[in-house]
């Protein structure tokens, strides 16, 4: 059975993409920055009871320290884990840094966040030059610049590439060659790859398919009626197939920010009024990104940490700061308020009508 639509001409070139992903970014610049914190655990975000983690070092991942994990499990899980406070203005400089260390090599680069980007470098090779030389230099040049290492994938694909990137973390590179890649992912749990989230591998494990080769057994026709579009990228990923264009331009779909509180909002009053600073925060990126979106989207977090989110969408864009604030505290009528308390609120704009060019500045707010 054949990709379809999907099949790329058959004289279309073999890419030659590098994944570069930053080890353990904000955690790293930190220990940078703080010689008494290297060698030693270390959680970027707040200690509170209501604290996140926003990165982790990777002597703290030992003990099972993770990402977005609430501050008081990671503490209970490493006793002797340090707390650091994010400095956001500095991993952007830092990022910046590194962006002009990739412009060097080729002008296609896909920022995925502040410390991770895809390269395509087909175009831009020296004669003789080999993509995974290429890699090997920017690692280099940004651990010279930054003090700081990297990790890198080189594959012919996003897909492979990011996945390469994982396989020999920290300071790691790894290749998947074109005769590697459909063999490659036949052992990797589902869960691993780029595009399967952990609700979508939980369905896929609950069917029975737990590797690339369970996902590569099925048939064309049984994902697509599963999950529709996305059918076909599994379908295809089984496959070492990726026909993804590293995109220099991507398209932001929404802007976000959202906060976890130290203590339950209890009251509707309580909970609008913490909205507010979320919306001016929302609104001030729209306006420094001339975007213009219809969609407003709350959620909220309950105390038993279920999930909700209500949005409404409007036949024209949103005007301004009050009215992204006031749409938000009318959708916080219907879920609020509620005997378990709401511990995190976040408010998100998004229906974008025009094609700004993707902002890779991201809205990261843990206060």
């Amino acid at each position: 059975m054949s990709a379809g639509a999907d099949t790329p001409p058959a004289d279309a070139p073999l890419r030659k993409i590098i994944h570069i992903d930053m080890d353990a970014f904000y955690a790293s610049v930190e220990q940078r920055d703080h010689p008494e914190l290297r060698g030693k655990p270390v959680a970027v975000g707040g200690s509170s009871l209501r604290g996140v983690v926003a990165a982790a070092s990777y002597e703290a991942r030992v003990f099972g320290v993770r990402s977005a994990m609430p501050s008081v499990t990671a503490k209970r899980l490493c006793p002797d884990l340090i707390f650091v406070k994010h400095r956001f203005d500095v991993y952007r400089a830092v990022s910046a840094q590194i962006r002009d260390i990739f412009a060097d090599y080729t002008p296609l680069i896909e920022p995925l966040s502040l410390d991770e980007a895809y390269l395509d470098v087909t175009d831009y090779l020296a004669s003789g030059q080999t993509a995974t030389q290429v890699a090997r230099e920017i690692r280099a040049m940004i651990r010279q610049t930054t003090g700081l290492t990297a990790s890198a994938g080189v594959s012919y694909n996003k897909f492979l590439a990011k996945l390469a990137s994982d396989q020999n973390k920290p300071d790691g590179l790894c290749v998947i060659t074109p005769e590697r890649g459909p063999e490659f992912v036949l052992t990797l749990p589902v869960g691993k790859f780029h595009g399967i989230g952990p609700a979508t591998a939980r369905k896929l494990n609950a069917m029975g398919i737990q590797t690339g080769a369970d996902l590569r057994a099925q048939e064309l026709d049984f994902l697509k009626r599963r999950f529709g579009k996305s059918g076909q990228y599994y379908w295809n990923i089984s496959r070492g197939i990726d026909h993804r264009r590293v995109s220099p331009d991507r398209i932001r779909k929404s802007v976000g920010a959202e906060n976890t509180y130290f203590t339950d909002l209890m009251t509707l009053d309580e909970a609008q009024q913490e909205l507010a600073p979320l919306a001016e925060k929302v609104w001030r990126h729209v306006i420094r990104n001339e975007l213009q979106g219809r969609t407003v989207t709350l959620k909220v977090k309950y105390a038993d940490f279920q999930q909700v989110t209500r949005a409404r969408t409007l036949g024209r864009a949103v005007q301004s700061e009050a009215e992204l604030l006031a749409i938000a505290c009318e959708l916080t009528e219907t879920v609020l308020p509620d005997p378990r308390g709401a511990r995190l609120l976040g408010v998100t704009l998004s229906g974008f009508d025009h094609d700004e060019p993707y902002d890779d500045g991201q809205l990261d707010l843990f206060d």
